[in-house]
């Protein structure tokens, strides 16, 4: 610890003190009262320190709001953690996570994503580029067999799988222009068939 720092918890341990004997003198004939009160606001800010530490953990665990599916046959997305729009795809039978991205062309794979879905990257050459917010990445030309969304199914479906660090595969304009309207109001994302 350095002498600013020790020189710095001196000050406040002063502080404290001045304060607190001033509480103490002044409250001297409420002190049950007082300390009810001071273990009440530790327990508090205790709580506050304990949610803001475990923030992450709480977010991560707690589920995403799903699409539902209407009986008109529209799919119904509510705005999910940070203002995106999540969809759950099923490509080659196995469910993928998509943020959706509306200012993305294609449909992007992550390269855990590619894998999952029976894709080796280690066997691609990565030759094609796009640009994104982060910067030009290479990426790869990919067709996937079947990519469902509930009721909707496709076959042969263009796609690219992303070279670069990736926090989720992205679903762009290229997949969400099969649709005979995409509506984003009040929160909510309607893709109409």
């Amino acid at each position: 610890m350095s002498a600013d720092n020790i020189g710095s918890l001196l000050y406040i341990g002063v502080l404290l003190a001045v304060v607190g004997g001033a509480l103490l003198l002044q409250n001297r004939h409420r002190l049950g009262v007082l300390a009810q009160q001071a273990a009440i606001w530790g327990l508090i800010f205790i709580g506050v320190i304990a949610a803001v530490g475990l923030w992450d953990d709480i977010r991560t665990t707690v589920p995403d709001t799903q699409a539902s599916f209407s009986e008109a046959g529209d799919i119904v997305v509510p705005r999910g953690p940070g203002g995106h729009y999540y969809l759950t795809l099923h490509l080659n039978d196995v469910p993928v996570r998509f943020i959706v991205d509306t200012g993305a062309s294609d449909m992007v794979l992550s390269l855990e994503d590619a894998r999952r879905i029976g894709l080796d990257p280690d066997q691609m050459r990565f030759l094609n580029q796009a640009r994104t917010a982060n910067g030009t990445v290479q990426t790869e030309q990919v067709r996937i067999a079947t990519v469902s969304l509930g009721p909707v199914s496709d076959q042969n479906i263009s796609a690219r799988v992303s070279q670069g660090e990736m926090p989720g595969s992205l679903l762009g304009m290229g997949y969400l222009s099969r649709f005979a309207s995409v509506r984003i109001e009040d929160g909510t994302m309607t893709l109409t068939p």
